[in-house]
């Protein structure tokens, strides 16, 4: 079996402090993941330095999206380029499809980060296409700071009966991995198969806790907005912080 994290933001998104080279290497040093998709807010400018990088530090990378749709975020994953932001979610969803990709809707009822209401993603899934690729549904999100809301999301992944996913959003080093996704096999194609036929495994960390992503993400955001960010060179060369 294989362990993925979907759900992980570098320094292309506003938010995060990680270089793509800092994050292959944490995830290659640190984790046992097999699988990560970078996906950044409505950016897609670290995917093809995380793809070519990415078999250097023995990882998996799927090319991947967080899309600001018109009613809420979107994972868009297997993508081959950029989704405009802003548009409603069946049309969001069916770019996506256009590209061979699938969607996953990340902190679904979360509240303050535009988390999709249920009544929004039923609605979407009432269309056929649509349906064949919004597949997947985040029932655990690590970088909640209100994780009670993981709850409603896992009660509403079993409604729905889409592939249950756990994930990071992590947005710093040291919170990927602190949700992930099991599936049969070890690579992104495996995975793949496994969110199409609903037979993912979401795995959550035990001591998630919203002060604690806010602890060990703000203090990091501010070195990113005073232009410091983690990165490394090689896979033998130790993280460090330079100027971006």
């Amino acid at each position: 079996m294989g362990f993925a994290d979907i759900h992980i933001h570098s320094v292309h998104s506003h938010d995060g402090t990680c270089s793509i080279s800092a994050i292959l290497k944490h995830v290659a040093d640190k984790t046992n993941l097999d699988v990560i998709a970078i996906t950044d807010h409505d950016k897609i400018g670290g995917i093809k330095e995380a793809m070519a990088l990415g078999p250097k530090y023995g990882i998996d990378v799927i090319p991947g999206c967080e899309v600001s749709t018109a009613q809420g975020h979107l994972l868009a994953l297997y993508i081959d380029g950029p989704i405009p932001a802003g548009r409603s979610l069946v049309e969001t969803v069916k770019r996506v499809a256009a590209m061979g990709g699938l969607c996953v809707v990340p902190h679904p009822e979360a509240p303050g980060i535009s988390g999709l209401r249920e009544t929004v993603i039923r609605a979407a899934l009432a269309d056929l296409q649509v349906a064949q690729t919004l597949v997947g549904i985040e029932t655990f999100n690590g970088g909640l700071f209100l994780p009670h809301t993981n709850a409603i999301a896992a009660r509403l992944g079993q409604a729905l009966g889409l592939a249950r996913v756990g994930s990071s959003d992590s947005h710093v080093l040291s919170t990927i991995g602190d949700g992930t996704t099991e599936f049969e096999g070890r690579t992104a194609a495996d995975l793949r198969t496994a969110l199409v036929a609903h037979t993912t495994i979401p795995h959550a960390c035990p001591d998630a806790s919203g002060v604690g992503v806010l602890r060990r993400w703000f203090p990091l955001f501010c070195l990113r907005k005073m232009g410091w960010v983690a990165a490394n060179a090689e896979p033998t060369s130790p993280i460090r912080y330079i100027r971006y």
